[in-house]
């Protein structure tokens, strides 16, 4: 394991971080400031300030230089990661995309699709979302009843997906549909890349418990998809789903481990605030919680080496998305725990504004369910890796 970077890279950090502290307005930063723009205003803000990231060479860290990427290392990758949640840096709008999408397209794409999706994506000018899950088919993938009957060279899609982000402000979707007639479970899938500006899509926003609307449904009627835009082969949609997700399995985990950790020194601030940090119970959750974070922050740091020296991570990506996901849910947890009664109040002093840990302590209950649930990892990893029986 190499906890060091390279001379390059930590030239690339000054340079990312001189140009974010001239980039990000002050206010930006301050506490409540996204939560006091409506779900429109706020995603118009991201998408500009993103559009002038890319303009100034910053986004598509290490993606090759013909696609409009920077042609960096992954160290740099882990940097950027890094050096956005210490600036404060908003989320990015078109995560699902660039995080997702453009690594498949560039792995197995059709030129046409290279040239056609990856550019626009980069810059912002296209949003994309992702319909994976659906009513009946939560977790499981290949349950997925929405379905595709060719027309022509037309597939006329009828179906509907659910907690789809990014719904009501995507301009095209990736999305399994099932275009083999009698076909069951992984067979008979096929990737495809739908227009949602069109007639027969519709997207409905869902209200979160924390009163945000970032996840939607989408309701397919009819609506036509040319067959040249199936992402591989037709028939073959488990297999690029699965490449696809690998991507978000195999994160190194730095940026994740950066912002627990400042999220973690903001909890122990309110502990001492609310006069819990002498109480021997509470002090010991947080320091178990330290404890899980720095385990976090060297497999993420033993997981940039593997990605560095070349090494295909298989079933250490379900380790990453368990670890990752496990401490952020223990560390909101924590949080409950440590301020007892007074975590459930948005004020519960007039100098007080818990809403932002509300929020956070809310999303990580979902953390262990997306990107696949802990049970699945726990399985890969007992089959996998320990070589137990299924």
């Amino acid at each position: 394991m190499d906890l060091s970077y390279t001379a390059e890279e930590e030239q690339f950090r000054t340079e990312l971080r001189d140009w974010l502290s001239a980039n990000i307005p002050p206010e930006w930063a301050e506490p409540g400031f996204w939560r006091s723009l409506d779900d429109d205003e706020s995603f118009r803000l991201r998408r500009e300030w993103e559009a002038s990231k890319t303009a100034a060479g910053f986004s598509g860290i290490q993606w090759p230089t013909e696609y409009g990427g920077r042609g960096g290392t992954p160290g740099m990758k882990a940097i950027y990661d890094e050096e956005m949640v210490r600036a404060h840096a908003p989320q990015t709008v078109n995560v699902l995309g660039l995080t997702f999408l453009a690594p498949t397209i560039m792995a197995i794409g059709t030129p046409e699709q290279k040239a056609e999706i990856i550019g626009p994506m980069l810059r912002n000018e296209v949003i994309w979302c992702q319909g994976f899950s659906e009513p009946g088919a939560g977790s499981d993938l290949a349950a997925v009843a929405t379905r595709g009957v060719r027309d022509g060279d037309d597939y006329v899609v009828n179906g509907q997906k659910i907690w789809t982000t990014n719904a009501v402000h995507g301009d095209k979707i990736f999305t399994i549909v099932r275009t083999e007639p009698g076909s069951e479970r992984h067979k008979g899938l096929s990737m495809m890349l739908i227009d949602m500006d069109q007639p027969g899509v519709e997207a409905r926003p869902l209200k979160q418990m924390s009163g945000a609307s970032e996840f939607g449904e989408v309701f397919f009627t009819d609506a036509r998809v040319p067959a040249k835009d199936c992402l591989g082969e037709i028939g073959q949609g488990w297999r690029t789903a699965m490449l696809l997700l690998s991507f978000e399995r195999g994160a190194s985990g730095v940026g994740q481990y950066t912002e627990f950790r400042r999220q973690y020194d903001e909890i122990v601030e309110q502990a001492r605030r609310f006069g819990r940090s002498d109480d021997p119970v509470a002090r010991q959750k947080l320091a178990h919680c330290l404890v899980e974070l720095e385990c976090l922050r060297y497999h993420a740091m033993h997981i940039l080496t593997q990605v560095e020296q070349g090494r295909d991570l298989g079933s250490e990506s379900s380790m990453t998305k368990l670890q990752w996901s496990e401490t952020f849910q223990d560390l909101w947890e924590a949080f409950d725990d440590v301020l007892g009664p007074e975590a459930s109040l948005e004020r519960p002093r007039p100098d007080v504004d818990l809403a932002p840990f509300q929020a956070q302590a809310m999303w990580s209950r979902s953390v262990t369910i997306w990107g696949g649930s802990s049970q699945v990892q726990r399985n890969i990893v007992a089959e996998r890796v320990l070589g137990l029986p299924r």
